[in-house]
């Protein structure tokens, strides 16, 4: 086979499998280095081996193969029992119990295996998203707002503190899960966010599905954590949209230009379902508040019309709970709605400096100053916002409004 085809067909096996590869491997023991290891060992061999032989009809069985074994070999050399007994099969063979693969909780015990309490918090998210979730450096880094050199370097150092600690991985059960809900729920976010900002520009993965599948699963075996029904409400009700995102051209269309006919109804039921269970009883955090946004966002389905001024007071909130960029975007666009162009702009000249690096803050500021009348200051705004845009749909559509403005001029 051409080097090239065999390749290519490594990547694609390894973006898909990798993180049930790992997760797999991992659940045992809880040790993530050492799963990690074993898949990139495996892939190494699968470069020589599938170049001389061809590549196998279950490649990621075979790559699984490949790595339980070598697996295998580091428990026997350290005279520990090897946890899959009774199954040696040759990488020939490809001897595999698939339905094990397909098993989705597993990546969920792996993230709380990351989200240790003697892993730096700061370093739990990133490494969940990616040993255990598959994600690189710089997607990690996009949705965390972090330069992909920084990140990288991140997640080397926790992987060598790991390596050389004597902690104690097991895979916790879930009577531990409320301990480590905070950091696992943000790499589940942090997955279906990630999935929106490059799902056009490289192959999908629908890692948005899975996120939305672990955020329901997480909220169903912590019933009591409201929280994590917040979570579950927003992934849900996010994704109920998706199908109207982009018209029958692919062209991006707006929140609100979207038809409400094309938004999915039993998904939209479940995030209402999980709104109500999360309850009123307790403050609620920034994922529940988040969710509550959306589900005014999708009342807009059955009353024909957008409360901003309810938007623009849930989103106030999670701003004080935990400020984030994005959340001083959304309030930005809500305030405009309410006060006019002016007000919204002062919400986003409070961001600071981070704003001139994050696309959606230039997008808001291009179209408030085009609304304000500051047809010049937009056009910049808008030339700032294409640079850092790589996704052609969007691309098009904030060249389209540039290019509105402009005629205004």
């Amino acid at each position: 086979m051409d080097d090239r085809l065999t390749g290519r067909t490594i990547e694609d096996v390894v973006r898909t499998a990798r993180p049930r590869l790992v997760a797999f491997l991992a659940a045992p023991d809880g040790d993530l280095a050492g799963a990690e290891d074993a898949v990139s060992d495996a892939v190494e061999r699968a470069l020589l081996t599938w170049r001389r032989d061809g590549v196998p009809d279950r490649p990621e069985a075979w790559l699984l193969t490949v790595a339980r074994n070598r697996r295998r070999d580091g428990w026997r050399a350290s005279g520990r029992l090897d946890p899959f007994p009774g199954d040696h099969p040759s990488p020939g063979a490809a001897a595999v119990d698939r339905s094990a693969l397909e098993i989705p909780d597993r990546r969920l015990a792996l993230m709380a295996v990351a989200a240790h309490p003697a892993i730096h918090p700061a370093a739990r998210t990133p490494l969940m998203l990616n040993t255990v979730l598959g994600l690189t450096a710089q997607q990690i880094g996009a949705v965390m707002l972090v330069p992909r050199v920084t990140m990288a370097a991140r997640l080397t150092r926790a992987k060598k503190r790991i390596r050389q600690s004597d902690i104690a991985f097991e895979v916790p059960g879930v009577d531990e899960l409320p301990a480590r809900l905070t950091s696992i729920r943000d790499a589940v976010y942090g997955a279906y966010s990630v999935e929106w900002e490059f799902s056009a520009s490289e192959p999908r993965s629908d890692l948005a599905g899975e996120a939305l599948f672990l955020a329901e699963l997480l909220a169903e075996l912590v019933p009591a954590d409201a929280e994590s029904h917040g979570l579950a409400a927003l992934l849900c009700l996010s994704a109920a949209r998706s199908g109207a995102r982009r018209d029958e051209r692919g062209e991006l269309v707006p929140l609100a230009e979207q038809d409400t006919g094309r938004w999915d109804d039993p998904l939209l039921e479940r995030g209402r379902e999980h709104l109500r269970r999360a309850g009123t009883a307790e403050s609620p955090g920034p994922y529940r508040l988040q969710a509550a946004v959306q589900a005014v966002h999708c009342a807009r389905r059955d009353t024909g019309v957008t409360e901003w001024d309810s938007i623009r007071r849930l989103l106030s909130a999670p701003r004080r709970l935990a400020p984030t960029v994005g959340g001083s975007v959304a309030l930005a666009v809500a305030t405009a709605e309410c006060d006019g162009p002016n007000a919204g702009l002062s919400v986003l000249d409070e961001i600071g400096p981070r704003a001139e690096r994050f696309q959606p803050a230039l997008a808001a500021r291009a179209r408030l100053l085009a609304d304000a009348g500051r047809v010049d200051s937009s056009l910049v705004a808008y030339d700032r916002a294409l640079a850092l845009t790589t996704e052609p749909a969007e691309r098009r559509f904030l060249e389209r409004a540039r290019e509105a403005a402009r005629r205004t001029s």
